[in-house]
C-alpha cells in the first residue's frame, strides 16, 4: 500500500482556525446573544485594539481594504482633476480606488529587488496636480518610506500607506501604517490577519479624518439620522470585528513564524540559480508572501502541482496591462521592471503553521525541478 503523497497548501485557513475554534464560536455567540450586527461593541473594541498595535490614535473599521483606500482619498477631498502617484506592481485595489474618486493614478516603476516604490522615478512623477502619493507594502514588506515622507514634505502632499499586505511590519522600528498621513490595511481571510469575510481599516493620527471617515462608512451620519454628507455604506461587520480581535492578539506569533520560514527557505534556496526576495536593511518584513522569481516560472508551477505544492502568481497581468485601466494609456514598455516580474514571480507556500519539515521538502521539489531544468536544456 503506497504512503499518502506529501500535500503543502499554498495556504492553510483550516490550520490556523482549529486551535482559536471554541474562542472564535463563544466570540460569534456573544455577538448573536447581543443582537449588535451593525457597528456593535466589538468593533469599537478591535478599533481601539488594532489602533494601539499600529502606534496610531485612531483606527476606523470599514468593510474592505479597497474602501479603506478610498474612503482615505475622499475625507482629504482628492477627486476630479487631482493626481495620486502609486506603484505599477499592486494589486488593482491600489488603482481602482483612486479611481473611484475621479482622481487619476500616475504609476511609476519599482526597485528590481523590493519590488515597492522606485523613488528616484517617483519624483520625477510629480506634477503640480499631484495629490498624494500612496506607496504599496508590497508582499509584507514597507516601501522605503524616509524618501517618500521627504519629497511629500517637500511639495505639500499627503501620504497614503496602502499596507493592505502589512500588519505588523516595521521601518527602521516604526510600524507600518503609523507613518504617513492615513493607511489601509485588508483584512481578506488570507492575509497575515484575516478575517471570516471581507473587512479593512483605516489607521491615522488625524482625528478630522477619523471622523470624516467614520460618517463616510456610514451614510454621512454624524448621528442616526442626521446626514452631514454623501456617505457610503462600508461599515465593518461586528462579526468580523469579533473575530478579528482574537486573531491580533496571535498576529506577533504568526508573523514570527512566517519570518523563520522565509529564513529556512533562504538557507535552503540560495545558489540555485533563481532569485530569492530581498528584505531591505530597513525593514522587518512579515511575509505575507515569499515571491521568488524565475524564467521558468510556468513549467515549476506546473512541476510543483504534479507534487501536491500549492502556489500562486502575484500578478501575472499588471495594471496598466489591464482592459479596465485602459483609459490611463499605458503600454506594453512603459514599466519594464513590473511588466517582467509578471511573467518570472511566483509565490510559494507561506503560512505561520508552516513546519521545517514542509518547506525542506518545498524547497527539495524546486531544486530537483531546476537540476532537472538544466539538464534538459545542456541536452537540447
Amino acid at each position: 500500500m503506497s504512503a499518502e503523497p506529501v500535500r503543502v497548501p499554498f495556504i492553510d485557513l483550516t490550520a490556523q482556525r482549529l486551535p482559536l475554534a471554541q474562542e472564535i464560536d463563544e466570540a460569534l455567540a456573544r455577538v448573536m446573544r447581543s443582537n449588535s450586527y451593525i457597528l456593535g461593541e466589538e468593533v469599537a473594541l478591535f478599533e481601539q485594539e488594532f489602533a494601539a498595535y499600529c502606534d496610531v490614535a485612531h483606527a476606523v473599521g470599514v468593510d474592505s481594504g479597497t474602501s479603506a483606500l478610498e474612503l482615505i482619498l475622499r475625507a482629504y477631498d482628492i477627486g476630479p482633476g487631482d493626481e495620486v502617484i502609486t506603484a505599477a506592481n499592486t494589486f488593482v485595489a491600489t488603482t481602482f480606488a483612486i479611481s473611484y474618486t475621479g482622481a487619476r493614478p500616475v504609476l511609476v516603476d519599482v526597485d528590481p529587488y523590493t519590488y515597492t516604490l522606485d523613488i528616484i522615478q517617483l519624483q520625477e512623477a510629480i506634477t503640480p496636480r499631484t495629490r498624494a502619493i500612496m506607496p504599496v507594502h508590497l508582499f509584507g514588506q514597507p516601501a522605503d518610506m524616509e524618501p517618500i515622507l521627504t519629497l511629500a514634505h517637500q511639495h505639500n502632499l499627503i501620504v497614503i500607506e496602502d499596507a493592505c499586505q502589512a500588519h505588523g511590519a516595521r521601518y527602521k522600528g516604526r510600524r507600518a501604517g503609523s507613518m504617513g498621513h492615513a493607511a489601509a490595511f485588508s483584512f481578506y481571510p488570507a492575509k497575515n490577519l484575516g478575517a471570516f469575510g471581507d473587512g479593512g481599516m483605516v489607521v491615522t493620527n488625524d482625528a478630522t479624518i477619523a471622523e470624516a471617515v467614520s460618517k463616510l462608512r456610514n451614510y454621512g451620519q454624524s448621528e442616526k439620522y442626521h446626514h452631514d454628507l454623501l456617505g457610503y455604506n462600508r461599515r465593518l461587520d461586528t462579526l468580523q470585528a469579533a473575530v478579528l480581535r482574537i486573531k491580533l492578539k496571535h498576529l506577533d506569533e504568526w508573523n514570527a513564524a512566517r519570518s523563520a520560514h522565509a529564513r529556512l527557505y533562504q538557507q535552503l534556496l540560495g545558489g540555485n540559480g533563481i532569485r530569492l526576495p530581498v528584505e531591505a536593511n530597513y525593514s522587518e518584513a512579515v511575509w505575507h508572501l515569499y515571491v521568488i522569481r524565475t524564467t521558468a516560472r510556468d513549467e515549476l508551477q506546473a512541476y510543483l502541482k504534479e507534487r501536491h505544492i500549492g502556489t500562486g502568481i502575484h500578478y501575472p497581468v499588471p495594471v496598466h496591462l489591464q482592459p479596465a485601466h485602459r483609459d490611463l494609456g499605458y503600454s506594453v514598455g512603459d514599466f519594464p521592471v513590473t511588466e517582467h516580474s509578471a511573467g518570472e514571480l511566483l509565490s510559494l507556500p507561506m503560512y505561520a503553521e508552516l513546519t521545517p519539515a514542509l518547506v525542506a521538502y518545498v524547497a527539495d521539489t524546486i531544486k530537483a525541478f531546476l537540476a532537472d531544468h538544466v539538464r534538459l536544456h545542456a541536452v537540447g
